[in-house]
């Protein structure tokens, strides 16, 4: 199979196991984002493809050859680091010929193609600019060029948007994505910003104690959470202690609950439902409990949003956030009762 395959992948340190048997394909061309907390593993995986660090066990392969013990200039993978690591001594167009120069590239190719890519990241005419003369997001660029000026096989990215301010973020963020769909590389990148991971990637590996919790289109690993880490981490989720009765109903309190299919048998017996906060929605006020899902629930606050509000409710099983459109509040306060309804499609079980 061509792409980037990681088999049974593992990186021992003493008294820390930071990679645990990591198996993982990666079809050529994709943009995938490595999601998790810090210390998760992530980023000691991207370094054991990038070949900066030997794997205790397992291989990794690119278009069906072994590159498990291939060092890092051999790989012609692009790195950007969260650093950035560009040569403070070097103009703009030295840094990014720098891996030419390598190469043994004659200088009339290493200024083509300088030229080119300095047009590619929206930076013509930079070449004699000094590093100190830059903006941090026209640093960022010129990392991006200088990976980009070697044509890597692969693109790897360890979280290079991380200290710049929030709209200039998403204007990188923008522009990568743009850049990689032009020129198909396959790209990993590296980053504990859920909402980054859910903008650009094709495809999110969600990274929890050194193992693959879940992989999937963004879509499908917000909708459909695996277990109660990616619930958890990717987005907000009301998780809710219940028993499971059968493949499609669930008991919360006194309540028995409508849910959809049940389809790993490990979760029996107690469980937790999940359901994300724009799925909870109001009942009518003469809606009674004997309808389907419609469950009674405490206020114990209101935060006025503007357009949304966001209110919290004590119910059995545990708390719930609900986010309600300010026209269809019906000013209830703390302290007060309110019918909620749980959809039976948003209602995922998940293992205690």
């Amino acid at each position: 199979m061509f792409g980037l395959e990681l088999d049974r992948l593992s990186k021992q340190y003493p008294g820390h196991l930071a990679v645990d048997d990591v198996s993982l394909s990666i079809p050529h061309g994709q943009f995938v984002c490595f999601l998790g907390p810090s210390g998760c593993g992530k980023t000691t995986l991207m370094r054991m493809i990038a070949g900066l660090e030997e794997p205790t066990s397992g291989t990794i392969s690119l278009n069906g050859r072994d590159i498990t013990q291939e060092p890092p200039n051999v790989r012609k993978f692009g790195m950007v680091f969260q650093s950035l690591a560009l040569f403070p001594h070097l103009s703009v167009g030295e840094n990014i010929a720098f891996s030419l120069r390598l190469q043994g590239r004659d200088a009339r190719v290493r200024r083509e193609r300088v030229a080119e890519l300095l047009k590619l990241v929206r930076l013509p005419g930079f070449e004699k600019r000094a590093i100190s003369e830059l903006s941090g997001g026209q640093r960022q660029r010129v990392a991006i060029a200088r990976a980009l000026a070697q044509e890597p096989q692969e693109y790897l990215l360890d979280e290079p948007f991380s200290a710049l301010d929030a709209k200039l973020r998403e204007e990188m963020q923008a522009e990568l994505r743009q850049l990689q769909a032009e020129l198909k590389i396959t790209t990993i990148l590296v980053t504990h910003d859920q909402r980054e991971a859910m903008t650009l990637a094709d495809s999110i590996v969600v990274m929890g104690d050194g193992r693959i919790q879940q992989q999937g289109a963004p879509a499908d690993i917000y909708r459909a959470p695996a277990n109660r880490f990616v619930a958890n981490f990717v987005g907000l989720s009301n998780l809710l202690s219940v028993e499971v009765l059968d493949h499609q109903t669930v008991q919360l309190g006194a309540r028995v609950l409508k849910v959809a299919s049940v389809a790993d048998p490990r979760t029996a017996g107690q469980a937790m439902l999940s359901i994300r906060p724009e799925n909870v929605r109001l009942a009518d006020p003469a809606t009674g409990l004997e309808d389907d899902n419609v469950i009674a629930g405490r206020v114990t606050s209101v935060r006025d949003m503007g357009s949304n509000l966001e209110v919290i409710l004590e119910c059995d099983g545990g708390r719930l956030l609900t986010v309600v459109h300010a026209r269809d509040w019906r000013g209830a306060g703390a302290g007060d009762v309110a019918h909620i309804w749980l959809p039976q499609d948003y209602c995922r079980v998940l293992a205690a």
